[in-house]
């Protein structure tokens, strides 16, 4: 059955919503007297949003009707989630859960799209506050006075092409002897109203698995994503002088600050290592200096207005050019990297680029007299020894997560072949701990990775992030340029 063209006309007015639960407030809270009440839901003039159609609409329409057709005869519960908590009554910013948004558009918290076994969707919302009741200048958490206005269900409907129905009526839709699955972990009040079945973890699945191959939308969100990035990066270095007063901790604010300018958010925690802290791999307490004549490990990424991130990293010296050292393992590193994306293309294993990339390193190690062993054995999966000195795997898909489609099965990803159309990181690295005796000493503390996001098309691949440079000479051209 298709879905009707203007599905939020069916949706029954907010008005005649039953009511919600009483306002959230604090103890601190002043008192609010009935005449005070009563005069407050007086006066109010009503005035719908125009909102356009959202650009994954029909996108969206299309992704539903897959995920239908792959459950025939069954229900299909994917909610949003809901805020959490960061301390006593302070939420984090709400980002909603990615198959949920993937599948609709929606990015308001606790709305949850019900697919239907006849493939029609419903999605349950809690819209803009009601006159009638306290909750739109009292509550803290949902209120239009606090926390500003969300869209009525006819605006909701009407951008996202989808029908739109009050959330306190999704309850009574989830009734009945209709086979039902639901993405579990997302929303506790969702997963206690339906009970667990053994299917769920295959709608994971094969969400997951849907979300592998990105269409040309999804690929120009992720491009928009990659060059608001590279701007981030260039801010950080515009800034040098301060950088090098505060340390890590400037780096972070300023690529933050592009990031919710001309983005969402960030997509992940900015990893900022200066130094031996570029040897963490997930390094995000960024307090250390920044200090000349070492190293900078910057891996940011940038979450766009439509939720797809990048991940990208640079390694750059502080002083603006690398020692001869550090151009010997820097170059050590990018010639890995490239040996790493030359190896992605349609038909090819996803861990041909890591394999590409470690025989590179390994080799480089070998030349540095630090194998204990010969390439050859050090690569065998019964040894990795070098592994000591790389610690991680090369590649990870990227889309709207950071890490994505990780609930697809191992054997469609990391175990299976590159299509067209999917995105992939390459970020090889070289890491040498401070305090590992098996290196020189002037190799420890050093910590270098490149990475980059890279698009499988049909006759290979497309660095979306290669607006950044890569390699050492020029990386320091690209610093020159742009250092106060």
């Amino acid at each position: 059955m298709t879905e009707p063209q203007n599905p939020a006309s069916a949706a029954a007015p907010e008005t005649s919503a039953p009511q919600p639960e009483a306002p959230r407030t604090e103890s601190h809270d002043p008192a609010v007297p009935p005449a005070y009440a009563a005069f407050m839901r007086k006066g109010w003039g009503e005035r719908e949003l125009d909102l356009p159609q959202h650009p994954v609409a029909a996108l969206a329409g299309d992704r539903r009707k897959r995920l239908a057709e792959a459950f025939p005869g069954e229900r299909l519960v994917v909610p949003a989630g809901g805020y959490k908590v960061r301390s006593n009554d302070t939420d984090y910013r709400f980002r909603p859960d990615t198959a949920h948004t993937w599948l609709s558009g929606n990015q308001t918290s606790d709305a949850v799209l019900v697919v239907e076994p006849d493939g029609s969707s419903v999605l349950f919302a809690r819209p803009r506050s009601s006159r009638e009741t306290d909750e739109f200048f009292r509550d803290r958490q949902y209120g239009e006075l606090w926390a500003g206005r969300r869209p009525s269900l006819h605006e909701m409907g009407s951008s996202l092409g989808v029908e739109v129905r009050h959330l306190s009526e999704l309850e009574g839709a989830l009734g009945g002897t209709t086979a039902t699955r639901v993405l579990r972990g997302v929303d506790p009040r969702v997963d206690t109203t339906v009970a667990p079945g053994t299917g769920d973890d295959e709608l994971a699945q094969v969400l997951s698995e849907m979300r592998l191959v990105k269409d040309a939308w999804e690929v120009g969100e992720l491009q928009q994503a990659c060059d608001i990035t590279a701007l981030g990066f260039s801010d950080s270095v515009r800034e040098w002088d301060r950088v090098l007063e505060f340390g890590e901790r400037w780096i972070e604010g300023t690529f933050f600050r592009r990031a919710r300018a001309m983005g969402n958010d960030l997509g992940y925690d900015s990893i900022v290592g200066g130094g031996a802290h570029a040897t963490t791999l997930h390094w995000i307490d960024n307090t250390g200096p920044i200090v000349p004549g070492e190293l900078v490990l910057l891996d940011m990424g940038v979450e766009g207005r439509n939720l797809y991130t990048a991940d990208v990293t640079r390694t750059l010296p502080v002083s603006g050019r690398f020692t001869p050292l550090q151009r010997d393992l820097y170059t050590l590193v990018f010639n890995a990297q490239q040996a790493g994306i030359d190896a992605v293309k349609p038909g090819a294993r996803f861990l041909a680029a890591h394999e590409a990339a470690m025989q590179v390193l390994a080799e480089g190690l070998d030349g540095l007299g630090l194998l204990p062993v010969s390439v050859e054995e050090a690569l065998d999966p019964e040894s990795k020894v070098y592994a000591r000195w790389t610690l991680h795997g090369t590649s990870h898909m990227l889309g709207m997560d950071v890490h994505d489609c990780g609930r697809a099965s191992t054997d469609v990803y990391p175990r299976g072949e590159l299509e067209e159309g999917m995105v992939l990181t390459v970020e090889p690295g070289l890491y040498f701990q401070s305090d590992d005796l098996l290196v020189p000493e002037e190799l420890r503390g050093i910590g270098i990775r490149i990475e980059d996001d890279i698009v499988v098309t049909a006759d290979g691949s497309l660095n979306l992030s290669d607006s950044l440079p890569r390699t050492a000479d020029d990386v320091e051209d690209w610093m020159a340029q742009l250092l106060p």
